[in-house]
């Protein structure tokens, strides 16, 4: 009997390029999806592991409507962000650009904050003097900071970002000069049942071949170069290797985003529990707020997320189906 080959689809997408290593370990988000509801257009969590859930099937066009169905979820830990300043831009002929900011009274006593920030000593601006420039003003936006302290991380050192907000500019200024200095939770800006859209930066892999990093078939026994190898670089003429031509590289830790999860639910420990008794593997133990997504998210565990609103959303049916129950089972193998 001959041998059987394992058989797999492609793994590298010729649509992304280059495939080169993210600047940075947290997903910067470029566009987020503008609203009209004067809220944070996006939040971040820490990825915390995968688990499944019972869930009651809920789509009203669909052959299981009213049925028990399984589901693999990723569990997002999502303490609330504190914001620690108000940021304005105007519009000049080269695009956006900072006006001016106001830093929260009170942050140098926040000594996980100093750990990656240098604050300022004084004020130079505040609420007031960034209000009588309302109309330079093209946007708002605010500074927040993570707090990983409160989670099963065991890190202290928060992440810091800017995120804008829904509405007019008017609307904006006045929720952002209302949150200074406080904070903001996960059910704040998203609701369960919503499609949002996860950044985030993939598991990084090194340098490897061709054979791991696109999946190419590998090479007959008597091949000249190898079996681990790619047949042809492509024509002689034109004489240059294309794009598109399976060559060794960096793979993974690229930024990705993956569109339209389903949030499934946002709830505190105290009201669901999702910890196995011996924690979820390579993480710890969920201790605070946490969100549930339907799916695989794009990242490391540990690794921080930005959730988004679905800036392509493909459904319009966003009610919540019910939880009715989440595995606890033991993950350490």
């Amino acid at each position: 009997m001959g041998h059987t080959k394992r058989k797999r689809p492609q793994r590298g997408s010729r649509a992304v390029w280059p495939r080169k290593r993210a600047k940075r370990i947290n997903a910067m988000v470029k566009n987020f999806a503008q609203i009209k509801d004067t809220k944070l257009l996006g939040f971040a969590g820490y990825k915390a592991g995968m688990t499944s859930v019972i869930i009651v099937d809920n789509r009203p066009k669909t052959p299981t409507k009213g049925e028990e169905l399984k589901r693999a979820v990723t569990i997002i830990e999502a303490p609330s962000l504190k914001v620690g300043a108000i940021r304005i831009y105007t519009k000049t002929s080269y695009g956006r650009k900072v006006l001016s900011e106001v830093w929260a009274e009170g942050l140098s006593k926040d000594k996980d904050l100093l750990r990656t920030l240098i604050l300022p000593k004084k004020r130079k601006a505040t609420i007031e003097s960034l209000k009588q420039r309302l109309s330079d003003i093209s946007e708002v936006r605010v500074v927040v900071y993570t707090q990983p302290r409160t989670t099963g991380l065991g890190k202290k050192t928060p992440e810091v970002f800017e995120i804008p907000i829904g509405g007019n500019v008017e609307s904006q200024f006045s929720y952002a000069s209302e949150k200074l200095g406080k904070e903001i939770n996960a059910s704040d800006v998203f609701k369960a049942g919503e499609f949002v859209d996860m950044h985030g930066v993939t598991k990084g892999k090194g340098f490897q071949g061709d054979i791991k990093r696109f999946g190419v078939r590998l090479e007959s026994h008597k091949a000249e170069f190898g079996r681990r190898h790619r047949s042809t670089m492509g024509p002689t003429t034109p004489s240059k290797v294309g794009w598109w031509i399976p060559m060794p590289g960096q793979m993974g830790f690229h930024k990705r985003t993956h569109y339209n999860s389903q949030i499934l639910k946002i709830a505190n420990i105290n009201d669901l529990q999702v910890n196995p008794i011996s924690g979820l593997s390579r993480y710890g133990k969920v201790k605070g707020d946490f969100i549930l997504i339907s799916g695989s998210v794009p990242g490391a565990k540990k690794r921080l997320v930005v959730l988004s609103h679905a800036i392509r959303p493909a459904s319009k049916f966003t009610e919540a189906p019910e939880v009715v129950e989440v595995s606890l089972r033991s993950q350490q193998q």
